[in-house]
């Protein structure tokens, strides 16, 4: 394995361990509904919670890790000329799809759970009752999930889709084979006969006149 595709792993792989880890400590920190206190009607009292800090770090750290993924393979759609049909591409293509489906579900939770965690009351204006709003549970836990979902597909695509480039059916055309052993240039034969290169021989005329003769 190259130097290259470990250094992309290995700086994927913490992303996403962050994204998770950071994901369920928001779980654990969002602030309950019995937390909150109603000194008068129309006001919410919260208490002092992390989960919005680590939600937002959670879908940070989302977002570096599949910017990273797409940047270091290049854009999968954007390829032109015939696509090799091998096994590496197909399952490079189908983690590529899933990783997009479960990044984009896992970032809108995050966020979203991030930015609800620090909003306080809303007054209703058409029932005139104030109401107080906090992240339902599991928000953040299934952020946090899809977040490590998200970023395994993406490993996975990312190697399937380098094996595929580096395999005997690479990305795009085919390349030329390899003849003659001249590093991947194709050498062909001459088909025409060698021609000599001695020069004619001129005979003076009397000599040929006297060969006749004799």
């Amino acid at each position: 394995m190259e130097r290259k595709t470990v250094v992309i792993c290995s700086v994927v792989g913490f992303l996403g361990l962050l994204s998770a880890a950071t994901g369920f400590g928001a779980e654990g920190t969002r602030i309950k509904g019995s937390q909150v206190q109603f000194p008068s009607p129309s006001e919410c009292v919260y208490p002092r919670s992390p989960a919005m800090v680590l939600g937002s770090i959670a879908a940070l750290a989302l977002m570096i890790a599949q910017i990273i993924i797409n940047a270091s393979t290049g854009c999968m759609c954007c390829k032109r000329g015939p696509q090799p049909s091998n096994a590496n591409w197909r399952l490079a293509l189908v983690c590529f799809v899933f990783s997009w489906f479960t990044f984009v579900i896992a970032f809108l939770l995050l966020l979203t759970g991030a930015a609800l965690n620090d909003q306080h009351g809303e007054e209703n204006l058409y029932f005139g009752s104030y109401s107080c709003y906090v992240v339902k549970p599991g928000v953040f836990a299934g952020g946090a999930f899809l977040s490590l979902a998200s970023v395994i597909l993406g490993l996975i695509y990312y190697l399937s889709i380098t094996l595929a480039k580096n395999s005997n059916e690479p990305w795009g055309n085919p390349a030329v084979p390899n003849q003659g052993g001249q590093g991947g240039i194709a050498m062909g034969q001459p088909q025409f006969p060698p021609q000599t290169t001695q020069e004619p021989v001129f005979v003076h005329e009397d000599t040929y006149i006297r060969r006749q003769f004799t």
